[in-house]
């Protein structure tokens, strides 16, 4: 009778369907817990979605490679999803237009130390050179920070796991330092949000409101823009990347 239970577990477990909708229950549940507690930031979605499911893949034995495989439809709606955050910010245009000189230094600023700080840091604890190739280009949005990855030789699956953890770091702790230190204006709120933790970021920004969202949204697609033309001159000036 067990074994007959058991017998077409591994083909069930296997199909994307099954994988697809579990990540999406998983987060949806996540969500609402998150909502009740009044958007706690120890409780972000992603974080708790991150640890239920690496739970899952564990007590059913299934390697991340295949879960991987079966949720790539997931990875796919990363883009229109980043492509939908220039809507909020097409309401936010002439406040943009007033402002773009404090935003390009807090820009320069902001790209320059992520990746120098990165390097840095990895640099000091003894990482390899794979590592820091990795590494540089974690605060811009995933699909970004691992093309750039890819280009200067970098492990991509590796970025992945840093901009996760970018993201979900950043999510929780900038809202109580900016807090901290009395910065409340929504502008510099939401765009060291997009900033410094790119998509998650943002998606707590606009649970702040619109015009924090879509300053959010603005640092994320000028970081990453920005991060993919300076990682490899700054890779190049280090010694660590050729042209």
């Amino acid at each position: 009778m067990q074994n007959w239970f058991l017998a077409p577990w591994p083909e069930l477990i296997a199909s994307p369907v099954v994988w697809i909708t579990v990540t999406l229950v998983v987060y949806l549940a996540a969500f609402r817990i998150y909502d009740h507690f009044n958007n706690h930031p120890l409780l972000l979605p992603v974080l708790t979605a991150v640890i239920v499911v690496v739970g899952i893949l564990m007590a059913t034995g299934t390697p991340y490679a295949e879960y991987e495989q079966a949720t790539r439809f997931l990875y796919f709606l990363i883009g229109p999803a980043t492509v939908a955050l220039a809507v909020p910010l097409y309401t936010q245009l002439p406040r943009l237009r007033q402002m773009w000189k404090p935003i390009s230094v807090a820009l320069l600023v902001g790209c320059f130390t992520a990746i120098l700080s990165a390097l840095g840091i990895a640099w000091v604890f003894g990482a390899t050179t794979d590592t820091l190739l990795s590494l540089a280009p974690k605060s811009a949005t995933m699909p970004i920070a691992m093309e750039v990855a890819d280009l200067t030789g970098g492990i991509a699956s590796l970025t992945t796991v840093a901009c996760a953890i970018t993201g979900i770091s950043g999510a929780i702790l900038t809202g109580g330092l900016l807090r901290f230190m009395k910065i409340t204006d929504p502008v510099a709120h939401g765009f060291a949000m997009g900033l410094s933790a790119h998509a998650i970021g943002t998606g707590r920004a606009f649970q702040v409101d619109e015009t924090t969202g879509a300053f959010s949204a603005l640092g994320l697609s000028l970081n990453g823009v920005a991060t993919a033309v300076v990682v490899p001159f700054v890779l190049a000036a280090l010694g660590l990347f050729t042209f």
